[in-house]
């Protein structure tokens, strides 16, 4: 691909936020990745935002509200991107085929979401659109329950997945106590998140509170330049790749999750390594299933083997290849417009030596999953350090 950098990073904290409007989430975001980038509005080329909406937001025109955090940004072309749980992804790779095509030479990315003003079942349905309604059985499922089906699924194929979802939901709670802009900085311990009691039910058997992400409301900003040069820090954005699968569930098998796992291999492939190369992952653990999946997606297990990689301590903090030190979705929260940038921001930050207390030593390699819908939208990000 053409040389493509991310410069700059916005990110505010997740949580629930009912003072704040979606406009005021948007201008934050954006004036500290402008500002990190060393830029003004009138620098950018072109805006993408990524937002689900779905019945959400009351702000309809959202794409717009970029243009309040800076005059310069005036007259500027923004679009919004929609690709359910992935629309910050695809506002991303949105914004890099600007630049790949020669439209843009800089180009700001925003992905938002304001939720908890909805109620919870508000939200389960709005997010429920993004399954397939072609389907009566399929439409009346809320995500809970679909990802319900995937750890039934595992444990007829497999064997019983719950204490690996525990162990999962316990290591990205203790993760985000390092991560000021984490929703839920709370730690939960294994046998907390292993428990069926009052505080931790059952949401979609045997789903339980634990296993299931945040409703969440944020946002978060990254400058996309062709040109790394001008500004104090990069990261390169080394390949990338985008991979969509059927909609319907009856038309592919959610425990293979190769949507992810081809999305993975292509970029692996683009940019010329192998799981042993990277060096951290932030991936889509919007149930904590869907992580245990995505291990296998990393090439870092079979099918089926994702408990090793728990066991042997691979995706901890000081493993071969931690995966969600921010906490991930299931601690980090999921303002779903937001999330794959989000995701991209951290990275960014973590190869830039500024993630803070979610710091790990000298990465070189990082990798983002961020998937919408039922393994459908699937984003597969190589990032590195420098700029090579």
């Amino acid at each position: 691909m053409n040389s493509i950098h991310i410069v700059g990073s916005g990110h505010t904290a997740f949580g629930r936020f009912d003072a704040r409007s979606l406009e005021d989430l948007i201008v934050e975001a954006t004036r500290e990745a402008l500002a990190e980038a060393g830029i003004s509005g009138a620098d950018i080329d072109a805006v993408y935002l990524g937002h689900f909406n779905a019945g959400m937001a009351d702000d309809g025109f959202a794409s717009s509200l970029v243009h309040q955090a800076d005059d310069g940004l005036r007259f500027k072309p923004a679009t919004r991107v929609e690709n359910a749980c992935a629309s910050g992804s695809g506002a991303l790779y949105a914004g890099m085929n600007a630049i790949r095509a020669g439209q843009a030479r800089r180009v700001l990315v925003v992905g938002v979401e304001k939720m908890t003003h909805r109620s919870t079942p508000e939200v389960t349905t709005a997010l429920g659109r993004a399954g397939y309604q072609g389907d009566p059985a399929e439409a009346s499922l809320s995500f809970p329950q679909v990802f319900a089906l995937a750890a039934k699924a595992y444990a007829a194929r497999y064997g019983d997945p719950l204490t690996s979802m525990a162990r999962i939901s316990a290591k990205n709670h203790a993760n985000a106590l390092g991560n000021p802009l984490a929703q839920m900085r709370r730690d939960l311990s294994f046998e907390q998140c292993n428990e069926i009691s009052e505080k931790n039910p059952l949401i979609a058997p045997p789903l339980r509170l634990s296993d299931c992400s945040l409703i969440s409301d944020g946002a978060a900003a990254v400058v996309l330049s062709a040109d790394p040069a001008p500004h104090a820090r990069s990261a390169r954005i080394r390949a990338a790749a985008h991979v969509s699968d059927f909609l319907p569930m009856s038309r592919h098998d959610i425990l293979g999750f190769e949507g992810p796992k081809r999305a993975v291999a292509q970029a692996y492939a683009e940019a010329g390594i192998g799981v042993a190369d990277v060096g951290f992952a932030e991936v889509h653990d919007c149930f904590t299933i869907a992580e245990l999946l995505m291990y296998e997606a990393l090439g870092l297990c079979d099918a089926g083997q994702g408990v090793d990689v728990l066991d042997d301590g691979s995706v901890y903090r000081g493993g071969r290849l931690p995966v969600n030190l921010s906490g991930g979705l299931k601690a980090k929260g999921h303002p779903v417009g937001a999330t794959g940038v989000s995701m991209h921001a951290l990275a960014f930050r973590q190869l830039t030596g500024t993630a803070g207390d979610i710091q790990i030593d000298n990465p070189r390699l990082g990798v983002v999953v961020n998937m919408g819908g039922a393994a459908v939208a699937n984003y597969a990000t190589v990032l590195e350090t420098g700029r090579a």
